[in-house]
């Protein structure tokens, strides 16, 4: 049975825990709010982009382009990359476990698949694994950048125009709410031209149309390519920037778990306290009486 000093060593201990869990989730969702700011200011510049990709295959019906076609290999296999983004640090609960998880199961063939890897905790786990590493991006801000989204999409369409993958996807964390958080799979690589259209159609009968006074110049085939290696870091960067706030949504869940638990630990810990030293009140005074009652009889 622990005595009263085990237990005020436990009780300094689960207090330290209990700062370090609390600053952490302060600093989780001050990340998070920054981070969320971040995304709302580069949207429209990205979405704007992608506009214009829906326009040039909504009035070009026969275009053509190389990141439309599917590649194939020699043997008519498709090599596939995926980007998974991880964090850099763990105690976010199953954040990372979760995307993990998600991209070991879209392997297929570990000849065919390729991973090309961000964040620590992926990069550790997967190097120790039998999957093949493409490449390896670590980058020393612990904020993301459009920088930081356009060496990734630069090396990825360096390995797509060579012929060394022939789809790309991203693993990563969707934020749908601060405790809705999803990994899924986006395909990026070669290019859905249904899924742009669709986007007019869901749109209203104003969008649907198009902005017919634009005139792509010299051709739309040329306006597109140069638009593609912009749309993908658009794509990556957002990706990054939500994986980043899912992250610290995850974590700010996480500590403030954690802290609860600390804090009910230490309150069973005061009352184990309280009655050990009540105890011990009461028999010092129980031997005072005897021994009063001793010296008077």
């Amino acid at each position: 049975m622990p005595n009263m000093r085990d237990i005020r060593l436990r009780m300094k201990s689960v207090k330290q825990t209990l700062q370090i869990t609390s600053a952490m989730k302060l600093i989780s969702t001050s990340k998070l709010r920054r981070a969320r700011v971040q995304l709302a200011q580069t949207e429209p510049y990205f979405d704007r982009i992608q506009e214009t990709v829906r326009d040039i295959f909504l009035h070009s019906a026969d275009i053509r382009a190389d990141y439309l076609a599917t590649h194939r290999n020699a043997d008519g296999k498709t090599q596939r990359a995926f980007l998974v983004i991880t964090s850099d640090k763990g105690m976010a609960g199953g954040f990372n476990h979760n995307v993990i998880k998600l991209a070991e199961d879209q392997i297929v063939a570990r000849d065919l698949d390729f991973f090309v890897l961000l964040g620590n905790i992926g990069s550790r786990y997967f190097m120790k694994s039998e999957s093949s590493i493409l490449e390896t991006f670590r980058f020393t801000s612990q904020v993301p950048t459009v920088y930081d989204a356009k060496e990734i999409s630069d090396f990825v369409l360096s390995q797509y125009d060579a012929g060394k993958i022939d789809e790309f996807y991203i693993v990563y964390t969707r934020m749908y709410s601060s405790v809705k958080l999803v990994p899924e799979v986006l395909r990026v690589l070669p290019l859905d031209e249904s899924t742009f259209r669709s986007g007019c159609e869901q749109n209203s009968n104003a969008d649907a149309k198009g902005d017919s006074s634009l005139t792509y110049v010299p051709s739309p085939e040329v306006v597109l390519k140069s638009l593609i290696p912009k749309y993908l870091c658009g794509v990556v960067y957002g990706a990054i920037v939500e994986s980043y706030a899912s992250e610290h949504s995850a974590r700010m869940t996480a500590m403030d778990n954690a802290t609860k638990n600390a804090e009910e630990m230490l309150n069973a810990l005061r009352l184990s306290y309280n009655r050990l030293r009540q105890g011990a009140i009461t028999q010092e005074v129980t031997e005072i009486v005897a021994g009063a009652a001793a010296l008077n009889s």
